[in-house]
């Protein structure tokens, strides 16, 4: 069977992935802060394996990293991810904005380093950073949440750039944003259910390949513009 990677496994977009992908057969090593407390993963049948991880610290993935040292992981999945505050122009704070960048650009950037040799031999060779709209200049309506806003832009650069230093490796990667959805961070209001996304997201995963690599896309599979 072939095994993922998930972080931010605990919760939100990340736990239904976890479940759903562990439904489908696969080996599921799901990550968080703390891995105790993580009672809904633990609810999960199927071959979960719970880690402790925490994005924003480089001595957590590189410790992830070594202990997994030699394992073929076939997907690796940037999901952790933090909102920080919705303000708007003016308000902005040094601490919380490197804070929500931490955990969102560098995060992914730092793991997909520390794992891409266990990725590379793996059978499916794929990395994907789940990204936001908000993150897209293009479509970008609205203004405010600065941090949130920039922070999943420079996610879209940085695995844009991984696609293309790695593309000698074989390895195919991607962002995929995942709609508006009934989480903790999109709220009650939202109109996607995390179900929906995240099987979404998975077939999305299923169709990457190496002449799609470095793309943009959402849960349904459209492209989206930078």
């Amino acid at each position: 069977m072939p095994t993922v990677l998930i972080t931010g496994a605990n919760r939100g977009i990340g736990l239904e992935l976890t479940r759903q992908y562990a439904a489908a057969g696969w080996e599921v090593i799901a990550c968080c802060r703390k891995p105790k407390e993580a009672t809904a993963l633990a609810k999960i049948k199927g071959g979960i394996e719970l880690k402790a991880l925490d994005v924003a610290k480089p001595a957590s993935i590189k410790k992830l990293a070594a202990a997994l040292k030699g394992r073929a992981i076939d997907v690796l999945l940037n999901n952790a991810g933090i909102l920080g505050r919705r303000v708007g122009f003016g308000k902005a704070e040094s601490k919380e904005f490197l804070a929500v960048m931490q955990v969102n650009a560098l995060g992914p950037l730092l793991m997909t380093e520390a794992f891409v040799g266990h990725v590379k031999r793996s059978k499916l060779k794929k990395i994907v950073a789940i990204t936001s709209g908000m993150g897209s200049i293009a479509s970008g309506a609205n203004g405010g949440s600065y941090a949130y806003r920039s922070s999943k832009a420079a996610l879209n650069m940085v695995m844009t750039n991984a696609a293309r230093d790695l593309k000698e490796k074989g390895l195919a990667i991607a962002v995929i944003s995942p709609g508006w959805v009934q989480t903790d961070m999109g709220g009650k209001q939202a109109p996607l259910k995390v179900s929906d996304s995240a099987a979404g997201i998975i077939k999305v995963i299923d169709k990457l390949n190496a002449s799609s690599s470095g793309g943009f896309f959402n849960y349904s599979g459209e492209t989206l513009p930078w």
